[in-house]
């Protein structure tokens, strides 16, 4: 079981300022903690239900560095981020911030994206894709937001995240940067590419003037129909569909 201080410790990790303090984050539910034990990540806490955490004693044992606790329902409960609480969390250390010197190939960049449930979607259209970095501007929601964890479904495990200032990654890097704007050329007509930079902006008010400007190519996937826009997700992915090599 929990205690008093535990309890209160993993609640507070659904707030943003206590995750960047204690360095971690929370991962919850059978496939996902799954992944997250089959990997090297380190792991600070096993919070599971009896039944759970005996079905997945080998898993377990592969983390000693973990403290596990066995709870009822009820327990998981009241730490729980999700509507239906699953049978198993974890306390997950966060990994070391990587160099943006070391991106190459394809990269998707997120300047002011805010949903948690947006970015988590398209961490996982990374991990689909095979691109290994997403790069959000410090002013975008929490990549480690439990929401964000959710969507991206295992995607934080094989896809690098890296906070940084958008005009100073495009300035520092070779890569051509691709912005996503109703104003752009039609996709369609642009050729594959071996690399670059596709940058998806705020859900409302899209990709920020001064981030156009530093853009090599601006494109917009046509409209046929009445919608005003496109979710960012779903142009993230239809994006990466049509322009990677």
């Amino acid at each position: 079981m929990l205690s008093k201080a535990q309890n209160k410790y993993i609640r507070s990790l659904s707030q943003q300022k206590y995750r960047k303090e204690h360095n971690v984050f929370i991962a919850e539910g059978d496939k996902i903690v799954k992944e997250w034990l089959q990997a090297d990540d380190q792991i600070q806490m096993i919070v599971a239900v009896a039944a759970w955490a005996e079905q997945n004693k080998a898993l377990i044992n592969k983390h000693s560095e973990a403290t596990l606790h066995v709870v009822n329902e009820q327990e998981l409960e009241s730490i729980s981020t999700l509507q239906t609480p699953n049978q198993v969390l974890l306390v997950v250390h966060r990994p070391a911030q990587p160099q943006l010197d070391s991106i190459k190939g394809w990269c998707i960049a997120l300047d002011n994206l805010q949903d948690p449930g947006n970015m988590g979607t398209i961490i996982r259209i990374a991990d689909w894709f095979g691109i290994d970095h997403v790069v959000c501007s410090p002013n975008s929601a929490d990549a480690y937001n439990p929401k964000v964890i959710q969507a991206a479904m295992g995607g934080h495990l094989r896809v690098q995240i890296h906070i940084a200032d958008l005009h100073q990654f495009f300035g520092s890097t070779t890569l051509p940067v691709i912005a996503a704007t109703l104003g752009g050329k039609n996709v369609y007509e642009m050729p594959k590419m071996q690399e670059g930079i596709i940058v998806i902006g705020n859900e409302s008010k899209g990709i920020a003037q001064d981030i156009i400007d530093l853009a090599a190519h601006k494109v917009t996937i046509p409209r046929r129909g009445g919608a005003e826009s496109l979710n960012a997700a779903v142009s993230a992915g239809i994006l990466c569909s049509l322009l990677i090599s």
